[in-house]
């Protein structure tokens, strides 16, 4: 995890994807701002025509709102020819991508939906929305691509199970991407009014919350996030799938798959994969964020990062770390490391019903807190490579009161658990056995990966309703995949050799034709 001004980093990152927008980016995972010149691009392959699938490209691009697509050619791969449909850098106006035989819809660079409303709604605001339908396709057409949604602005991407609409690179779409394609575009980012700390102007918190604002850096366009709305709404997004994100322009510089900045308890995020993040699978920075129904393949860094204040709370998580990719399975940070108890507020995470696969192989850990952050997981399995399961860094962070609730792991025998900065290894199992129902030493009979086997489901699991109000029942069972919930992630997921799915989109390497 990073503090905010690492969060800048990941702003920064975004828009140095940008290209021409972007002059510098910022990723998690280094302290201070960091600023990032823009490389020369990567030549893009060039199609090779004649794909051997059944599409044919649509003869123009749809009516999508008051602002007009770009008609950009055709683009053929293993599923045919497509119509290449380019949205408009900036967009003004409520737009609808509707989902057309033969059509793909391309971000030619940074795209932003709407421009910023500040820290606090007035009626200046432009209030966009970008409505995509079900089983749309948006690709990104230089590897600098990716989405903005800016401050009181919204995005209503409402997929199907049957039809889940996807965020993916143009390797992508010219049959050029495999199992272990990493960074090929930027990814996608929400903005919003949501309370942060660590504020851009290197204070750790405001009286007024509205001061405290945290910055996208590196763009010719100044990009803000936060305020005092912990119920901001960013929009809504449901079964969709974020493929092959997270490019780097430098060392440490890189977007995640889904990066959130701020955004408020009404925005909605349920039953959505990230494939293959060359950073982070996601990673909130700030914020009031729920999210549930969430399978994260194949993140290069942390499969999920949390920090600057994030007030975060998920249900129904799957984590698949690729074999010799990946940190750790959970980063939890709050703020800069002089900051610790100052900066308000501190970051807060709730994970109930996960089923985490730590397989990188970087003798690391599978969850990591530290800067004073607070930790609450419940009713998880954490399945290691014989890794530590839990390291907890700094007496602040220990002193928050991480716990641990009918949590069972395969833990490395020797080091279970660790503690640094002023925390003691026994400190950690000293938290760990203050909770109830836990074992770090548990056999694991998961099945197909991910599923619940007889031990898993035989755990006592413990009532997750008192961390959050998003948790409103208690669950049969540990674990994000069990009897009754079995199905959730049907249809909707891709499919790779890092986790099959049986009942899916088809592999992620390749395009769905709905």
């Amino acid at each position: 995890m990073k503090n905010f001004h690492r969060l800048l980093i990941l702003g920064t990152s975004a828009l140095a994807l940008a290209g021409c927008d972007a002059s510098e980016i910022v990723s998690p995972g280094t302290s201070g701002d960091i600023n990032i010149n823009n490389p020369a691009p990567t030549p893009t392959p060039t199609p090779t025509g004649g794909g051997t699938g059944n599409v044919t490209p649509a003869s123009g691009c749809p009516t999508v709102g008051t602002q007009d697509l770009t008609n950009a050619g055709t683009i053929s791969g293993p599923t045919g020819e497509w119509r290449i449909c380019e949205l408009p850098s900036q967009i003004d106006s409520d737009m609808q991508l509707p989902q057309v035989a033969g059509v793909l819809y391309s971000l030619p660079g940074r795209v932003d939906v709407g421009e910023d409303g500040g820290a606090v709604a007035s009626a200046s605001d432009t209030d966009v929305t970008l409505t995509i339908d079900p089983g749309v396709i948006i690709y990104a057409g230089t590897p600098r691509s990716y989405l903005v949604v800016n401050r009181g602005n919204q995005i209503d991407a409402v997929g199907t199970a049957a039809e889940p609409i996807i965020f993916t690179s143009r390797d992508n779409v010219l049959g050029l991407a495999s199992d272990s394609s990493i960074g090929q575009w930027g990814g996608v980012v929400l903005l919003g009014r949501a309370p942060v700390s660590d504020c851009r102007d290197g204070t750790p918190n405001k009286a007024d919350q509205t001061q405290c604002e945290q910055e996208l850096e590196g763009a010719a366009l100044t990009t803000l996030f936060g305020g005092d709305t912990a119920d901001d709404s960013s929009g809504t997004m449901q079964y969709f799938q974020i493929r092959f994100s997270g490019f780097s322009l430098e060392n440490g510089s890189e977007l995640q798959s889904l990066t959130t900045g701020g955004i408020g308890s009404g925005t909605v995020i349920d039953h959505w994969q990230s494939f293959n993040s060359s950073d982070d699978g996601t990673e909130f920075f700030g914020g009031t964020v729920n999210m549930s129904q969430v399978v994260v393949v194949g993140a290069d860094d942390d499969s999920l990062d949390v920090d600057t204040g994030a007030q975060a709370s998920l249900k129904d998580v799957i984590v698949v770390q690729r074999s010799g990719g990946g940190d750790n399975l959970i980063e939890l940070d709050s703020p800069a490391d002089d900051y610790v108890t100052d900066a308000l507020p501190q970051t807060n995470l709730r994970v109930t019903n996960f089923t985490f696969l730590e397989r990188s192989g970087s003798n690391s850990q599978a969850v990591r807190a530290r800067g004073g952050a607070q930790l609450h997981l419940v009713n998880g399995v954490i399945d290691t490579d014989d890794e530590t399961c839990i390291r907890i860094d700094e007496a602040e962070t220990l002193a928050a009161g991480p716990t641990f609730n009918s949590v069972v792991g395969d833990c490395d025998a020797a080091q279970p658990f660790t503690g640094t900065d002023g925390v003691t290894d026994a400190d950690v199992l000293g938290a760990w056995d203050a909770g109830s129902n836990n074992d770090e030493a548990f056999t694991i009979t998961l099945t197909s990966l991910y599923i619940n086997g007889s031990n898993e489901n035989g755990v006592a699991v413990s009532d997750p309703t008192a961390l959050s109000s998003f948790f409103t029942t208690t669950p049969a069972n540990i674990g994000a995949v069990y009897p009754g919930n079995e199905t959730w992630f049907d249809g909707w997921v891709c499919n790779s050799s890092t986790a099959p799915f049986a009942n899916s989109t088809g592999d992620c390497t390749t395009l769905p034709v709905f």
